[in-house]
């Protein structure tokens, strides 16, 4: 039986992540069953499933809160703001905050390594990847104050931070000073958005 009411929206996903994040951290994504996060945190395997369609969804949690940025970005600037400046804009703030979709949160050496050491983890970024590209492309082809083609600037932008974030992690898997990467990263930031402004020579 349960020992936690199956009930509790909020409540109940965060002692998911709570239980299913260490374990995962602990002995490895591939490691752990669903059944063994459902049992220690004391919920039925479907109620697991009924906060968390796919397993890796356990550990890649964030793809709904990078949607609803990339959204806010460009749906919530101000007039006369352009979209990569705002979407710089939200990139630094989540830089400076430290967040954990910045790619240096003190969890991020962690995360990082447990990913790399899971194929179907991989998989289920470039997946996430892919939805976000899709995502920006589609508010921005809505935008009416954006005049340029949103298909690309999507690709271009979505790439270009995809791809600062697997050398990030590359360097931090192997062991390199955290606050060198991170000033490392936030030069890479600078440089991604003179490149979509003023293109790549």
């Amino acid at each position: 039986m349960p020992r936690t009411s199956e009930r509790g929206g909020p409540r109940t996903r965060a002692r998911i992540l709570e239980v299913s994040n260490r374990l995962f951290l602990e002995h490895g994504y591939e490691a752990v069953t669903v059944a063994e996060i459902a049992r220690e945190a004391g919920f039925s395997s479907v109620t697991v499933f009924n906060h968390f369609p796919r397993k890796e969804d356990l550990f890649l949690d964030r793809a709904a809160d990078a949607i609803d940025l990339l959204r806010s970005a460009v749906r919530d600037r101000a007039p006369g703001v352009d979209v990569l400046t705002s979407l710089r804009d939200m990139s630094l703030q989540l830089f400076d905050a430290q967040h954990p979709l910045s790619g240096v949160n003190d969890s991020s050496a962690p995360f990082f390594r447990t990913v790399a050491e899971s194929p179907a983890l991989v998989a289920r970024a470039r997946a996430i990847e892919s939805e976000l590209q899709r995502t920006l492309a589609e508010e921005l082809d809505r935008d009416p104050a954006f005049e340029g083609d949103g298909m690309l600037l999507a690709a271009f932008f979505i790439s270009g931070y995809s791809a600062m974030m697997v050398e990030t992690a590359r360097r931090l898997i192997e062991g390199e000073v955290a606050n060198t990467v991170a000033m490392d990263h936030r030069v890479s930031l600078d440089r991604l958005f003179t490149a979509l402004r003023d293109g790549v020579a």
